[in-house]
């Protein structure tokens, strides 16, 4: 494998002169922000920062972006509807070599670069896997120097941020944007006009040709911010392009000179709600309608853009699928696809065969689930209302694609239900994971289960009809982020053990393996740990005014709330092991501290309950002395990348226990394990082929498997009867049921007790057992503590296989047929 080292140039000598950097912070707080050093704040000396470092990235940025485009290289569009791409101080100066030189630079000033770390705030552009994914991709294509732009939207409040009130969730505006982004550049210049609406002309052009012309009853105007993506070393700098939402007319004068002045700006609110914030509740036709114009605006935003860059350069766009590649993250930017068909038939005139060639060659589509309600479809009248031009294309595309499936298999109505682009069963609806799999070369799972499972379920009969045409990319992670910067004293012991080599090539990590039983690096390995551990300690006790050991066993679930991740079967065994320290006080149990983090969709009441469970039972358990501090239960608030990037290098366990099947991937059990901490999980998403990497002794499986699950649930099989049969969990569940951890509500969990009584859909009822005996498992080895240092050091040595650049290079040569130049 080729390496990123080969190709590292130093930076100018002016960015590795500790005074110079100084002088150029120094003058940036000065001139840019208008602040004395006397009067300026940590979030001032961020800003200072910040801007400091963004000026020893432009050259190469402006440098890289000219060079592609002379060099008529093929350039990565990926299109995605978040990018949680966190903190990017730290980011942009460890992938320039700048740490040490930018920390040299603040101390004379009395400034600690730690402090103006974390006065950067969280952007909030994503929700969780899917977003934290396209922002390690992104980073992985400058890492390898593979010309792209990401494209997604500018939420000016973005996700919610969390507020725990009394256990219960509360969504409050995220406000990272309210005092400026220092890293984007503003580019009004760059704006693109977005119909919704109105009505579609057909125009006779000739005897044998027509022409459409779509008149949109509004019009939205989608403007450019640009942040630059600094690759490893900093040789290859790619843009992050998002859209922000602006109204055509800002104001009605004359509505407001006769004094309407709420009136004459209400356009202009609906207008730019579009970008207020990520995933507005889909509970109202309201808020349906505001999702779909989210998809719509900034899928067609960046198609106008990138075909406008194509036509400068190329003047046509019958090169298109040879000079672009087009990946949509899920099917949140499938809509793109009529799109670009849009754009091909109305704005130039491409006759239809030769846009769908173009079309279906230019774009590919990368599938992320197998939830059906994450599988988007839209009500084909809201389509018809908000783009009907789309609809239009969409009902030829169908027509075309059903006729085609009918000439191969004639008289198979089942088959053409199945593979219609609409649905017809439960009131007409357009489906969008269909369209993007017509509309593309190439369809991805993102684990080789879920690849296929793709194949088997949701995809089945599109496998039948294209085999090939799905393939599998297990994802990966970004090990700058994930490594280098969150966990510096492992990567420091890293480098003196084996030396630099893992920084530029992640599968160098497997030179640690030899190393894992020597007794004298585990307690190096060990004291690392501890370091973290006392940090992340720390931060509980600034955030929720609980003590917990360093000692004791760090037992994290960390990822959104969703019933089927199973935060509740593990709030469960806790309640199970805090029963059987109080009933067997003599016996030899591992302290240990279960920390839970992520937030519940707004509308998702069950995954509400299931926070307000956690916290029901952590209050009881934190409180009862006879636990004697053995069993500790926190629920760490607001989860987003800069908390991940704490808890992830303390972590000693990691819990992957989602129901077999329904993980597509998962990206967090491979941060965790890099970072040393032990699986305990289910046959699910990327754990099997972890489990193929760590080796079955160095991780901890447990549960049904995706076709048991699968038949247990043909079988109709309840819950009631892994209930009966499991003495241990009809005691939890009636502890719950009775209101043992609810006293002033007796009711508040009768429900959610009497739903695992009855289908149990995610299984929690029946793999609980399975998950108690295994959690037996990891305490007996933890008690053995060289043999759990031994697993933890052979988790990070076979952890580099699961590096983003991994993944990105198996895209850049299957699919988007791009040479990866580092």
């Amino acid at each position: 494998m080729d390496t990123l080292a080969n190709s590292y140039v130093p930076l100018p000598a002016e960015a590795l002169d500790a005074d110079a950097m100084r002088a150029a912070i120094v003058r940036k707080l000065t001139y840019d922000l208008g602040k004395s050093q006397a009067g300026a704040r940590d979030r001032d000396w961020f800003m200072a920062t910040a801007l400091a470092v963004r000026d020893r990235i432009v050259d190469r940025w402006l440098s890289v972006t000219r060079a592609a485009y002379e060099g008529g290289q093929k350039q990565v569009y990926y299109l995605s509807l978040e990018f949680l791409i966190g903190r990017l101080l730290r980011d942009g100066v460890t992938n320039l070599g700048l740490t040490e030189l930018v920390s040299e630079a603040l101390a004379p000033l009395g400034v600690d670069f730690e402090k103006v770390r974390q006065a950067e705030p969280d952007a909030a552009l994503g929700n969780g896997g899917l977003g934290r994914l396209a922002a390690c991709f992104m980073e992985s294509l400058a890492s390898l120097a593979i010309p792209a732009f990401g494209y997604g939207i500018r939420y000016e409040h973005g996700l919610f941020r969390q507020i725990i009130r009394d256990g219960w969730q509360q969504e409050y505006p995220e406000d990272w944007l309210n005092f400026g982004n220092p890293w984007e550049y503003a580019r009004p210049e760059i704006a693109y006009d977005i119909g919704f609406g109105g009505a579609v002309e057909a125009v006779i052009v000739s005897e044998a040709r027509m022409r459409h012309v779509w008149h949109p009853a509004e019009t939205v105007q989608a403007v450019a911010y640009d942040t630059p993506v600094v690759g490893w070393r900093g040789q290859h700098v790619n843009t992050l392009r998002l859209w922000s939402a602006r109204a055509a007319d800002p104001l009605k004068l004359d509505a407001f000179n006769y004094g309407d002045h709420v009136g004459a700006l209400a356009d202009r609110v609906r207008q730019e709600s579009i970008c207020k914030v990520l995933y507005p509740s889909d509970e109202s036709p309201a808020g349906q309608e505001l999702r779909l114009k989210q998809e719509y605006f900034f899928a067609s935003a960046a198609l106008q853009d990138l075909v406008r860059r194509h036509l400068r350069v190329y003047g046509d766009l019958k090169s298109l699928p040879d000079k672009v590649s087009i990946q949509l993250n899920d099917t949140h930017p499938a809509i793109a696809v009529a799109e670009l068909m849009r754009i091909c038939l109305d704005l130039h005139g491409i006759a239809w065969d030769e846009a769908w060639e173009i079309t279906q060659g230019t774009v590919s589509y990368t599938n992320h689930t197998l939830l059906p309600e994450a599988l988007e479809s839209w009500a084909v009248p809201l389509m018809e209302r908000l783009l009907p031009r789309h609809m239009q294309i969409i009902y030829l595309i169908n027509a075309f694609h059903l006729d085609r499936v009918r000439a191969k298999h004639p008289g198979d109505t089942r088959l053409l239900s199945s593979v219609s682009l609409i649905e017809e069963d439960h009131g007409r609806r357009v489906r969008m994971g269909h369209l993007a799999f017509v509309g593309s070369h190439k369809v991805n799972g993102v684990s080789a289960l879920h690849s296929d499972l793709l194949k088997r379920t949701v995809f089945k009969d599109f496998h039948a009809l294209e085999p090939g045409k799905v393939v599998n990319k297990t994802n990966g992670i970004t090990f700058r982020r994930w490594l280098q910067q969150c966990n510096p004293g492992l990567t420091g012991l890293l480098t003196e053990a084996i030396g630099p080599a893992f920084l530029d090539n992640a599968e160098a990590l497997k030179d640690l393996a030899p190393l894992a039983g020597d007794a004298a690096f585990q307690q190096k390995f060990l004291a690392v740990k501890r370091q973290n551990k006392e940090a992340l300690a720390t931060l509980i006790r600034s955030q929720l005014d609980i003590r917990v050991d360093p000692h004791a066993m760090f037992d994290v679930q960390i990822k959104r709330i969703h019933e089927y991740k199973r935060q509740l079967l593990n709030v469960l065994e806790t309640i199970a092991l805090y029963d059987a320290i109080r009933s067997q006080p003599t016996r030899d149990w591992v302290p240990r501290v279960k920390i839970f983090a992520g937030k519940a969709a707004a509308s998702y009441h069950r995954a509400k309950q299931i926070i307000k469970l956690a916290h029901d039972v952590a209050r009881v358990i934190n409180s009862d002395p006879t636990v004697r501090n053995l069993l500790k239960v926190v629920f760490l608030p607001n989860y987003n990348v800069s908390l991940a990037e704490m808890i992830v290098p303390a972590a000693d366990l990691s819990e992957q226990i989602s129901t077999a099947g329904m993980e597509a991937s998962g990206t967090g059990n491979m941060k965790l394990g890099l970072n040393g901490a032990l699986t305990i999980g289910t046959l699910d998403g990327a754990n099997v082929e972890m489990l193929e990497h760590v080796g079955a002794e160095n991780i901890f499986i447990f549960g049904m498997t995706t076709e048991e699950v699968e038949a247990r649930r043909r079988e109709g099989v309840q819950g009631s009867a892994a209930i009966a049969a499991s003495s241990r969990l009809s005691e939890v569940l009636e502890a719950v049921r009775s209101g043992v951890f609810s006293p002033d509500d007796r009711n508040r969990y009768r429900d959610l007790v009497d739903a695992l009584c009855g289908s149990d859909y995610f299984m929690v009822a029946a793999d609980f057992d399975a998950y108690f005996e295994s959690q037996r498992q990891v305490a007996t080895r933890w008690a053995d503590q060289a043999a759990w240092q031994r697993s933890a050091i052979l988790n990070t040595a076979h952890m580099g296989w699961f590096s983003s650049d991994r993944t990105i290079r198996d895209y850049a040569q299957e699919i988007w047929q791009v040479p990866v130049r580092r």
